[in-house]
């Protein structure tokens, strides 16, 4: 993938402010993407501090490599961030992290680029991984799941209305020839619907409930999130950016949970310290302003929240 595909990073200088950096911290950066998170934080840093970044996507990772190349404080590790306890614990930093960004979602690049399959907008192969090297494709997923299962997903993952229609389209038009193309399944869901949203494509939502589905993208945020309460210092930031209901319920109740810490009766007199409380929240839920969605649409639907370990 190569630099024609421009990547904006959503929510920047919040996200840089609310993971209060500290010149000799290490940081994390769950969704390297392209880039420009991780750039900045190193610009915040001095020489003592570290980032570690994760991607599941190789080209992110190369990329990643190549513009950091000569900075021995940046390194990067290809997987999946529900892998960050056993790679922080790999280095001996458990307990000392100082702040943790997760970006979540697809990224620009992946979007933008058609290879990829991600997008209905442009015509390319029906992949949709976020790394393209292993796991099941969405073709091969499409080609051999059943109506039931197929429906569940676009209703669990795309909160789907028309899922059952949907299915069974797909496995009707499967019958009849192999689905390949973005195009061809954008198509198929497109018909099947008998009512369109206004100013929304109607592939919209069957499209991420595959993507979410293909890549794992909940547990993966879900198992991320319980992993962190033993990886951060505490006192270390959590920053997460969401761009759907989803992804923003999960964080939006494990903060809260975790927040409230144990739960006792409530007419039982419990003391502050006997509630174990991992984390508070810092401030409330911030969006995007204008000026920033007028430059980057992508950012309308982005939630960030932030959170510091306690204990």
């Amino acid at each position: 993938m190569g630099d024609e595909y421009n990547h904006h990073p959503v929510l920047l200088e919040e996200a840089l402010e609310a993971l209060n950096i500290e010149e000799n911290g290490i940081y994390i950066d769950g969704t390297f993407g392209r880039g420009g998170h991780a750039r900045e934080i190193l610009n915040r840093l001095g020489q003592n501090g570290q980032l570690i970044a994760i991607d599941k996507d190789p080209e992110a990772v190369r990329n990643a490599r190549e513009q950091f190349k000569t900075d021995p404080r940046f390194s990067i590790e290809r997987g999946s961030f529900a892998m960050l306890e056993q790679l922080v614990d790999h280095r001996g930093l458990l307990n000392k992290v100082s702040g943790l960004l997760l970006d979540l979602g697809v990224s620009s690049p992946q979007l933008d680029d058609p290879q990829r399959g991600f997008s209905f907008l442009k015509d390319g192969p029906l992949d949709m991984r976020m790394d393209p090297e292993s796991g099941v494709s969405a073709e091969v997923w499409l080609a051999t799941a059943s109506e039931d299962e197929i429906s569940r997903v676009l209703k669990t993952f795309g909160e789907e209305r028309f899922h059952r229609r949907i299915a069974r389209a797909i496995t009707g038009t499967r019958e009849e020839s192999p689905i390949q193309t973005t195009n061809q399944l954008a198509d198929i869901v497109s018909r099947a619907i008998p009512r369109h949203e206004k100013h929304k494509h109607p592939a919209t939502r069957a499209f991420q409930a595959i993507r979410i589905f293909i890549n794992h993208e909940l547990e993966d945020v879900s198992q991320c999130l319980q992993q962190a309460l033993n990886v951060l210092a505490v006192g270390g930031r959590m920053v997460v950016i969401s761009f759907h209901s989803l992804e923003d319920r999960i964080v939006k109740r494990f903060i809260r949970d975790q927040s409230r810490g144990k739960p006792f009766p409530p007419d039982l007199p419990v003391r502050a310290e006997e509630l174990q409380c991992k984390l508070k929240p810092v401030g409330k839920a911030i969006r995007a302003g204008k000026e920033e969605i007028a430059r980057n649409p992508r950012a309308r639907s982005a939630v960030m929240r932030v959170a510091e370990r306690v204990a």
